[in-house]
């Protein structure tokens, strides 16, 4: 078994952080109190191709694995972007999946070369107020009249709606009492934002402040019929294979901002002098942060063994769903104990440990919660009843 990376992997790694080396930790800091979105950085991501490095070579991208953009997505995270660097272009690495998959020809050669090259921006609408993660239950309506559907209806915690000029949307098109079961009647659409239909309004939350979570509220929507994305009635089938690489690039994402706290917290402790030595001198101090590194490490290899096993094509949600709890948990606990290392200064948003808390905990809540992974994990992997 080998566990390092590749020589282009390694090449990979090194050129995402040279990308964002021009975006240092003040740039994010200054996003998270503004909340603006980083449109350079976008663009500077965009143009040195990054945006669709698992997208086909024929729609403009490099065609690359999970792996790869696992590897990408940390790298960015760990650079003290964290998530509000992953966020704006997270949806183009799993979210357009479906398309890549299951459009059209007409529809890949449409859609996916001008995200790659940043021409566009998308959103993921999918979660609903009053369904959350069981998605089969949703309520959204697209009904179709002619060659359109017209769409009525809301979803909530869409990132990027703000700013993006097309969405990915998930919508019921045949009632569910009509269905013989629930996950059928759902059909996917990618079409274009018309804001004269789709009141976006802003939540204020956490972290994260430079992209924004938003309600849509959907009255009369008109969708083409050549914006649905393959068959009416399998959009429930088509989201389902965006959800492990998701899963994926969470973990990674969150092991990203783990070290990116553990390094602040080790250079702090070596730098701290209290009663007139280091704190990192302290075993109460080291300790922690040695398991923390650890948790990292063990996360990682998860995390890698998940994303080689979807690149390989092989069975991975025991492991992608592994993979997203292990770093988010390994994330926090990093993310934590290095505020607690800084002490008081760990409380001050110069030091960045703050946000990277605050960011850090999306991973331990989206797009599914610890709870339902290890319901997950009891009834696939080790056989125990339903709970729920």
């Amino acid at each position: 078994m080998n566990f390092e990376l590749t020589e282009d992997q390694q090449a990979i790694r090194a050129a995402v952080t040279q990308s964002c080396a021009a975006y240092p930790e003040s740039y994010w800091l200054e996003r998270d109190r503004t909340g603006e979105f980083p449109n350079d950085f976008y663009a500077s991501m965009a143009k040195a191709g990054w945006l669709g490095i698992a997208i086909p070579e024929a729609y403009g991208g490099s065609g690359l694995g999970v792996t790869e953009a696992s590897i990408m997505m940390q790298a960015v995270a760990e650079t003290g972007a964290c998530m509000s660097g992953c966020a704006t272009f997270h949806i183009n690495i799993f979210g357009l999946m479906p398309i890549v998959v299951f459009g059209t020809e007409e529809q890949k050669q449409r859609f996916l070369p001008p995200m790659v090259q940043g021409k566009l921006k998308s959103c993921f609408g999918v979660t609903e107020p009053n369904t959350g993660l069981n998605t089969t239950q949703l309520k959204t309506r697209a009904v179709r009249k002619g060659d359109r559907y017209v769409v009525h209806g809301q979803k909530v915690w869409i990132s990027t709606a703000q700013v993006a000029d097309k969405i990915l949307l998930l919508a019921r098109t045949t009632p569910i009492e009509e269905c013989k079961s629930h996950s059928q009647g759902l059909s996917l659409f990618y079409t274009d934002m018309d804001r004269s239909k789709i009141d976006v309004r802003l939540i204020d939350k956490m972290g994260r402040k430079a992209i924004d979570s938003n309600e849509l509220f959907i009255d009369g929507l008109e969708i083409p019929v050549e914006d649905r994305i393959g068959e009416e009635g399998q959009g429930f089938k088509y989201i389902l294979h965006g959800m492990n690489p998701e899963r994926v690039l969470l973990g990674a994402e969150a092991i990203g901002i783990g070290r990116a706290a553990l390094k602040k917290a080790a250079d702090y402790a070596n730098e701290r002098v209290v009663f007139d030595r280091p704190i990192g001198k302290n075993q109460a101090i080291q300790h922690p942060l040695a398991a923390n590194w650890m948790e990292l490490e063990a996360a990682n290899l998860m995390m890698l063994k998940a994303a080689w096993l979807y690149d390989s094509k092989r069975e991975c949600g025991a492991e992608a769903n592994a993979a997203k709890y292990l770093g988010a948990e390994a994330g926090y606990h990093a993310c934590e104990r290095a505020i607690l290392t800084h002490g008081g200064f760990g409380y001050a948003k110069e030091f960045h440990v703050e946000r990277y808390l605050r960011e850090v905990m999306i991973a331990r809540i989206a797009p599914v919660s610890r709870e339902m992974i290890l319901s997950y994990i009891a009834e696939r992997v080790l056989g125990l009843p339903k709970s729920y």
